[in-house]
């Protein structure tokens, strides 16, 4: 039987993200849908206070520049195209979008949609929503009944969700 993993990432996924989804899909083949937001709305003032921990003032104001936001929609899309070849030229069955809005109400609509049984949120560490647990996979996981793993991009280390 098929299953259905729905990935939520912020970027395009990597060798080492398959890796990580060709253990979870098993011995059963596995459909996988990525979602991959096109504004970062939900995570402006996170970036914002990334960039300045980091002493980056000009990156942290620029975070919320409207030709910021363009710039998202277009790395979304790229991200998209770059993550849907990588899982097929891996003999995964895969298909995806970019979203609008909150990244995590879509990825729950998307597992109501598709009956998944897995859902998987690939991140960069995101120090402030990682440590009070608001980060997307915790935030789906108290919106979903199935499964939420929070892997960080392109390692095996996993998120606490």
């Amino acid at each position: 039987m098929t299953q259905t993993i729905i990935v939520l990432a912020e970027e395009a996924l990597t060798r080492p993200d398959l890796v990580n989804l060709r253990t979870l899909e098993g011995d059963d083949p596995a459909d996988v849908v990525v979602l991959i937001p096109e504004d970062r709305n939900e995570s402006v003032l996170g970036e914002f206070f990334r960039h300045l921990s980091l002493l980056e003032v000009g990156e942290a104001f620029r975070s919320f520049s409207p030709d910021d936001r363009r710039h998202d929609e277009d790395a979304a899309r790229s991200a998209l195209a770059a993550s849907l070849r990588l899982l097929t030229d891996e003999g995964f069955a895969a298909r995806g979008r970019t979203t609008t809005g909150n990244p995590v109400e879509a990825l729950v609509q998307e597992a109501a949609d598709t009956a998944a049984t897995q859902a998987v949120v690939i991140t960069r560490p995101h120090a402030m929503a990682d440590t009070f647990h608001t980060d997307w996979a915790n935030r789906a996981q108290d919106k979903l009944g199935i499964p939420v793993l929070h892997l960080y991009s392109g390692s095996g280390f996993i998120g606490d969700s």
